[in-house]
């Protein structure tokens, strides 16, 4: 039953403070649950938002989801006064998101106390109602060694969802489906979330490591983001370990690798049903969007996936939250056709995706970016975390290829274009009401 919690506004005219801030490290975030802290990192030296606190929360469920915490996230902000003298992506009011991949489990808005945040190489911090932004300055707590066992799903459940899985493909009712398991560490020590954000963070610079209502976790896939009128997301399907043979002691060569990935049907197969998804998905919004030929090889520490990057210009105003309803459930989590694959996912049984975190979308918004939750933990007390990791299971079918998987409105079909998505800033404003912000390099 779709509901909505509550929500839990600043109290009248609170007065705001805000000071500058340096390097952005979640050793500065404040030591305590996971579900007190939030973050999202990208790069190295990091950029991107760490945030604590609650200024507002938010909490709702239901198909109509997204829209209902666009129409909440507008009214919230609208009692604000704002002082933005930054003016740089994440500055601002600010809110972080996690939504649900079944409409009928809960999603959560947080709009943080205080925010400390890098964009563009300028640092900054936003603080509302008088809250203090000082760093922690306890030292990050190693967890000790870790005990691995099964999550909700065993190895043999599993290969039997798997094989099922492709029983279903074949049988022709399906393109694609995700299927996913979890796994249960218990950690010696008690686990301080700020350990397993830095080493993240430090490990996979090329993914956003994040954290948002206790969900933790680093996604080298971008469901969308919007600057101004442009748009971008970041579709990976198609993976190859790097860890070469068992036992070898030799990573597999890059260009190996990637090879054995554009060479592969059924991986290149698969990254097409989620690119032509996405496009499909964000076409309707644009007055223009450019989908490659060809993927592209992302390389991370551990793994290589194709990677296609789709750019879009807006037709209208739209909100990152609309655009995200729009693309979830993706073809990454959910299978193509997305209908069809969340049907199959809810009749096989197997991993609960929302209580095993697995598959929900999380990011931020002003204006925003969203990203998809596949690769994630929910540390939990004491001392142990619920993690989950996706696999596909897909059988090529001939590929019929449509004006989607290169779409441009207002230019000529044989047109690709290409643009710069990171160089426009968010443009500042003042918005009067009740409630002062105010954010300061």
């Amino acid at each position: 039953m779709p509901h909505s919690a509550p929500c839990r506004p600043p109290s009248a005219r609170p007065r705001a403070t805000a000071t500058a801030t340096g390097l952005l490290t979640p050793s500065t975030l404040p030591y305590g649950r996971a579900e007190d802290v939030l973050c999202w990192l990208h790069g190295d030296p990091a950029q991107g938002l760490l945030g604590w606190g609650e200024a507002a929360r938010f909490e709702v469920s239901g198909p109509d989801r997204f829209a209902r915490a666009a129409a909440w996230w507008d009214q919230t902000v609208a009692r604000f006064e704002i002082d933005d003298q930054v003016q740089v992506a994440g500055s601002g009011p600010l809110l972080f998101g996690s939504f649900s991949f079944e409409d009928d489990d809960r999603s959560v808005l947080v709009m943080p106390r205080v925010v400390l945040g890098v964009s563009a190489g300028q640092a900054f911090v936003t603080t509302v109602d008088g809250a203090d932004p000082s760093a922690s300055t306890q030292p990050l707590r190693s967890p000790g060694p870790l005990t691995w066992s099964d999550g909700q799903v065993s190895d043999e459940a599993y290969k039997k969802l798997v094989a099922a899985a492709v029983t279903a493909i074949r049988s022709g009712d399906l393109n694609k489906v995700v299927t996913a398991r979890d796994a249960l560490a218990r950690a010696k020590e008690p686990l301080d979330v700020r350990a397993l954000l830095a080493r993240l963070s430090a490990r996979y610079p090329q993914c956003w490591t994040y954290a948002v209502d206790g969900l933790v976790g680093a996604t080298p896939e971008l469901l969308v983001r919007r600057q101004g009128d442009l748009i971008f997301s970041r579709v990976l399907a198609g993976t190859g370990w790097r860890g070469g043979a068992a036992g070898s002691g030799r990573e597999n060569p890059d260009d190996a690798v990637t090879a054995f990935l554009t060479g592969s049907g059924k991986n290149a197969e698969e990254h097409r049903y989620a690119a032509v998804s996405a496009a499909e998905a964000l076409g309707p919004y644009c007055a223009e969007l450019d989908v490659p030929d060809q993927p592209s090889v992302l390389r991370l520490a551990n793994v290589v996936h194709l990677s296609t990057d789709l750019t879009g210009r807006l037709a209208r105003p739209v909100s990152v939250l609309e655009l995200a309803g729009a693309l979830h459930p993706t073809a990454a989590v959910c299978g193509t056709p997305p209908p069809v694959a969340a049907a199959y996912i809810r009749s096989a049984g197997g991993l609960d995706r929302d209580r095993a975190t697995r598959g929900r979308q999380v990011g931020w918004t002003r204006p925003g970016t969203a990203s998809s939750g596949s690769r994630c933990a929910a540390p939990r007390s004491p001392g142990a975390r619920r993690g989950s990791t996706p696999a596909a299971a897909s059988w090529p079918t001939p590929y019929r290829k449509t004006s989607s998987t290169k779409r441009t409105r207002s230019s000529p079909p044989s047109e690709t274009r290409s643009r710069t998505l990171n160089s426009p800033r968010f443009a500042g404003g003042s918005q009067r009401g009740k409630q002062p912000l105010s954010t300061v390099a």
